[in-house]
Parts: C-alpha cells; structure tokens; sequence
C-alpha cells in the first residue's frame, strides 16, 4: 500500500493497543480467531506464570466460518498443548461466534465448574486489544482485567501475519472495522465507551474513502 495509507492503517493499529503490563491473575482468557499465533501467546504467559489456567475461547466466526470446519478454540488448545501445556490446565469454550459470546459463554463455563477467578488476563490479536477490552469491562465488569496480544509491530504483523486466507488490506479493513465498532458499539450496550481521538478517526475516514471499507456494519 502506498507509505501515505500504511501511515494512517499504523495510526490506527496504535490506537487498538491498550499497552497494559501484565498482573498475576487466576485465568488467562485466550479470545479466539484465524490467528493461531495468539494461541502461542497464551502458552507463553502459562509458561511464565501469569496464571494457572488457561482457556480458550471461539467458536467459528464471520471470518473462520469461510475456510475452517474446526472450532477456533479446539484449534488453539491443540497449539498450546504442542508448546507443552498440561492439558489439565486447559478449558475449551467452542460454541461463541464473537466476543460478547466469548465473555459470557465463558462466564457461563466456568460457572458450572465452580471457578470464580478475581483477575483475567485477555489475549487477543493486536489490532482487537480495545475492543476486547471494551467488551470485557460491559459484560464482565466486576473483574479486574487487562488484555495482551502477540508483541510485533505493525509492519511484522502484514509481513508475517496476512495469508493467503487474508491478505494485508484484509487486515487493514478488519482494522478499520474494529475501530468503527468501538464508536457504535457502546450505544448498543455491547462495550463501554471508548474515547476516540480526532486523528484516528480522520485516519479512518480517509482508509474508507481509499476502499477499506469491507468489515463495515451498516
């Protein structure tokens, strides 16, 4: 893309992350999606001992839906038990198809096995660390949270990240689409407000003007 748009997509990609350092917590909440390298995120916080258990959270969503028949959450359990987590210390919630069902299919899971847990840490994606956030404070907000993600930059992430199941401006319009989400979302009662700066939002209404508009709700 041309330096102009990757400056304003960049723009963006900094707005989503929330920087937060990393607490002791009872769980690690892995939010699930077609990119298995958060699965080894979450196994690397297990491993430094973050928390001692770990869960993995999703179903198939708008975007797996297209080109997996597997659960995400089945997918990303089988990644952290091939880095060496004990499968004992893994739960699998496999029926949510986006993130307020990840939060409260969750809630639900744990519920039923007893398991009241004070601290979460969140893993998600990069570019869905504010949403993911968001969400959690609205349908989870007595719990005290942070949220983490792979830790690459945002031209490590196109390089290395894209496929050929999405390529670099698929990321960009799911980018985009994330930060239109976190303006609508809390009037409909889904996160909490979030305050978006005026530069980002122009970034994102010029990257719509240029056609990175396909993750757009209407």
């Amino acid at each position: 893309m041309a330096g102009h748009l990757h400056a304003l997509a960049e723009k963006i990609w900094h707005y989503h992350l929330m920087n937060h350092q990393l607490f002791q917590a009872d769980l690690i909440l892995v939010l699930c999606s077609h990119d298995t390298r958060v699965a080894e995120r979450g196994a690397q916080l297990f491993h430094e001992g973050w928390a001692p258990l770990l869960i993995f959270s999703g179903g198939l969503g708008a975007i797996t839906r297209d080109f997996w028949t597997e659960p995400e959450a089945d997918q990303f359990a089988k990644v952290a038990v091939g880095l060496g987590v004990p499968k004992d210390k893994i739960l699998i919630e496999n029926q949510s198809s986006n993130t307020g069902e990840n939060i409260l299919f969750t809630r639900q899971l744990l519920a039923e096995k007893e398991i009241d847990p004070q601290k979460v840490i969140l893993v998600q994606k990069p570019y869905m660390e504010r949403r993911s956030f968001a969400s959690f404070k609205k349908l989870w907000p007595e719990k005290e949270v942070i949220v983490t993600s792979p830790q690459v930059s945002f031209e490590e992430y196109l390089d290395h990240y894209a496929s050929k199941d999405l390529s670099r401006d698929d990321v960009i319009s799911i980018m985009v689409g994330d930060l239109q989400r976190i303006k609508l979302y809390p009037e409909k009662g889904f996160q909490i407000y979030q305050e978006i700066p005026a530069d980002v939002w122009a970034a994102y209404e010029e990257l719509i003007e240029a056609g990175y508009n396909q993750r757009l709700i209407t």
